[in-house]
């Protein structure tokens, strides 16, 4: 734990833990896309990106300090991986913004100062910023669960098993947290409920919309996956995806509240994830 210069105020600020707000790297719970999440913190979606430090001062407040020195982030968050200290403390020139709150929930907090809370307001300041609540559902919660998926990808992998390739066009797909079978599914649930995969075709049709027309920046993201294969994560209004370029993809929607939807890899699913990979934005 390292002290910074104070975000507001006259106290130090006590740093617990950092993270990225880049095109590739950004906290998927402010947006679906680089410019969305900016906006969200009253930023403007500058090129080269930021740093967001999430600290306490000397009286136990919440605030989320904002640096243009990326680097300096990068660095630090690369040694606490390694478990190795480092301490984070950017120069005053590089403070872009002092917010209060946090948009994340922070696990740890400071010894020796009160337990962490929103700082009193002063005239003119913006509301707290705050994680979205636990037992709500909504697109942040839809993209965390997202971002959970690609986490721990092989443990969600295993409980789909082994997925055999449909042959042309039969497509088919299954619901809930079972195993999907197909990339175009077509049919209901045989209950007269609403089929999710009518909106996970929907979503794949957006999906292939990208490749026509780009969406904003940070919408489709990449990242290393192993043996020559990518992870996938890509948003859209009331959808995200998850998927790996060697292998299958998984939905999540605002209509279903904690439900993984499985898409297999039929005859459609890799030309889209490649080229929603040829589009997508990688950490450099």
């Amino acid at each position: 734990m390292a002290a910074t210069e104070p975000a507001a105020g006259d106290d130090s600020l006590y740093v617990l833990t950092a993270c990225l707000l880049t095109p590739a790297r950004f906290p998927s719970v402010l947006g679906d896309d680089y410019p969305a999440a900016c906006a969200a913190l009253g930023l403007d979606p500058y090129e080269q990106g930021y740093g967001l430090i999430f600290g306490q001062d000397g009286l136990g407040g919440r605030w989320t300090v904002v640096i243009d020195d990326v680097s300096l982030v990068a660095v630090a968050i690369a040694s606490w991986d390694c478990g190795m200290a480092y301490d984070l403390s950017p120069d005053e020139e590089s403070v872009v913004a002092g917010l209060p709150g946090w948009p994340l929930a922070v696990a740890t907090q400071a010894p020796g100062i009160p337990d962490p809370h929103d700082p009193e307001p002063e005239e003119g300041d913006p509301a707290p910023l705050a994680p979205p609540a636990e037992d709500g559902w909504g697109p942040a919660h839809r993209r965390l669960g997202a971002d959970e998926v690609a986490l721990h990808w092989n443990e969600w992998r295993e409980q789909v098993g082994p997925q055999p390739v449909p042959d042309p066009p039969a497509e088919t797909a299954g619901g809930g947290t079972g195993a999907g079978t197909g990339d175009g599914a077509t049919g209901g649930t045989g209950d007269g409920a609403p089929d999710p995969y009518d909106r996970v075709r929907r979503a794949m049709d957006e999906l292939r919309g990208y490749l026509e027309a780009p969406p904003p920046v940070g919408r489709v993201r990449s990242g290393f996956a192993g043996e020559g294969a990518r992870t996938l994560r890509a948003d859209g209004p009331g959808w995200s995806l998850v998927a790996r370029t060697d292998d299958m993809a998984f939905f999540l929607l605002d209509e279903l509240p904690r439900e993984v939807l499985p898409v297999a890899r039929g005859p459609l699913l890799p030309s889209l994830l490649e080229g929603l990979d040829a589009i997508a934005v990688r950490p450099s």
